[in-house]
């Protein structure tokens, strides 16, 4: 039963965790961010094609 008390109040591995955590949503807000940029720059780049095709520009 103490070892298992003394792996509750073990801290070292902590760290580890709070960095793993950190990465998860750093990179889960880098993955947003494409996908919106991605979807920006395909519209951006639709609309010159229909302007250049229609020559409405």
């Amino acid at each position: 039963m103490s070892k298992f008390i003394n792996m509750l109040k073990d801290e070292s591995g902590a760290s580890a965790a709070e960095y793993a955590l950190i990465l998860a949503i750093v990179g889960t807000a880098i993955a947003l961010a494409a996908v919106g940029l991605g979807n920006s720059i395909a519209g951006a780049m639709n609309g010159a094609k229909t302007c250049i095709d229609n020559k409405t520009c």
